[in-house]
């Protein structure tokens, strides 16, 4: 058996599996694990769209390789409706969109499309691991941006080097932000936009949870600022919008010379996604609302930030994602507190510092819980953090 490629060595392991294996040997012992650790809608797929699966399934004619150019012509044209519908922005679908399985696959391989051994991708921190993982295993220098409270988790653009930024390739941004729940300003867009293209580099805008957002709020998009679409692109999913993250179908929009590079690589790496998600996708984009689990996730958004903040913890109640980030006790490293509540409570949250070092200090608990119907397994998340004490001891 020859030796593996060195390049695995320069990552970690994937932070969910890891999560997930301990879950699975916790529950395989009988114990009763309320899990709010990886992100994944506990909801259906809404019937109209499984509906519209098995009627695409059903045709011979997406029972073949997918040999358009950027992916399949209606689920981009009904992308790019929707992007006008929802955020007043004209795309052209044939040269400024292409079809991706999903955007984590799309996030990994735009890095390989641009970035060289020696060039510089900025992440921010923390941050889904993603964008990380693959600039080290290109062979990028990894440039980590912080991302603090004080600063509304928003990078500071200005105190990133200027060597550093002259030689940056990338710079991954990510608003609704996962996994702080924070939010972007149409300011910081500008700004972005403006450090972007006096350095020459491509801003990558992970748009995922776009439209999970509370109370009346409407996250902006980068696109929709002056100039964008000479320095972005933009990586959308339907996973978390519709419930489809077992679908695995997206869409990049944006600069289309990002566009071309990107499909470029994926010509030799993939055959596309199924036609018949495709034609699903495309349903969805025009025919669904999911405002029903958007509901859902308020009422459970509501009832674990109330109950946190109950016992003592100061909680912000986020607008966007289905994230929330709450502090760790003082004197207590985000992975002991994030075992301490494991073993105690039987609840199981994401240590903050999974996502980077900026992340020490907080864990995140997400708001999709396997088997609750309206709130009842947060409560008893929170329920069950009161009785033991473990906020006081660490």
């Amino acid at each position: 058996m020859p030796a593996r490629s060195k390049r695995l060595d320069r990552i970690p392991p994937y932070l969910f599996a890891e999560i997930s294996r301990v879950k699975a040997e916790l529950i395989a012992k009988g114990e009763d694990i309320i899990d709010l650790g990886i992100g994944d809608p506990d909801q259906p797929t809404p019937a109209p769209i499984v509906e519209a699966l098995k009627r695409a399934a059903e045709d011979p004619a997406t029972h073949s390789y997918d040999e358009s150019a950027r992916g399949w012509p209606r689920f981009l044209s009904a992308s790019a409706r929707w992007y006008k519908r929802e955020f007043g922005v004209e795309l052209n679908h044939e040269t400024e969109m292409m079809e991706v399985i999903g955007s984590k696959e799309a996030l990994a391989h735009i890095v390989w499309a641009f970035a060289d051994p020696g060039d510089v991708v900025i992440v921010p921190d923390p941050a889904y691991p993603v964008y990380k993982t693959h600039a080290a295993m290109c062979g990028a220098e990894v440039y980590t941006s912080p991302l603090l409270e004080s600063n509304s988790y928003l990078p500071d653009l200005g105190a990133i080097p200027a060597g550093i930024a002259k030689r940056a390739k990338l710079f991954f941004v990510c608003y609704p932000h996962n996994p702080t729940g924070a939010l972007a300003t149409e300011e910081f867009y500008r700004d972005a936009i403006a450090f972007c293209r006096e350095n020459d580099t491509l801003l990558i805008a992970d748009m995922a949870y776009i439209r999970v957002t509370y109370d009346g709020y409407r996250s902006p998009t980068v696109l929709q600022q002056e100039g964008a679409k000479d320095v972005v692109v933009e990586f959308h999913s339907l996973s978390k919008t519709f419930n489809m993250t077992g679908w695995r179908i997206g869409f990049v929009a944006g600069n289309p010379d990002a566009v071309a590079a990107l499909a470029k690589l994926k010509d030799n790496i993939d055959t596309k996604q199924f036609p018949a998600v495709a034609e699903a996708a495309a349903f969805a984009l025009e025919n669904v609302s999911n405002e029903e689990t958007l509901a859902l996730y308020q009422r459970r958004r509501d009832i674990l930030v109330d109950g946190l903040n109950s016992l003592g913890w100061k909680v912000k109640r986020p607008k966007a994602t289905f994230y929330v980030w709450a502090p760790v006790p003082s004197g207590c490293t985000s992975a002991d507190f994030a075992k301490l509540i494991l073993q105690k409570a039987g609840v199981l949250c994401t240590p903050g510092s999974g996502f980077g070092e900026a992340g020490e200090g907080y864990i995140r608990m997400s708001l999709t819980v396997r088997g609750d119907k309206d709130g009842e397994r947060l409560a008893e998340a929170v329920r069950r953090i009161k009785e033991c004490g473990i906020r006081f001891t660490c």
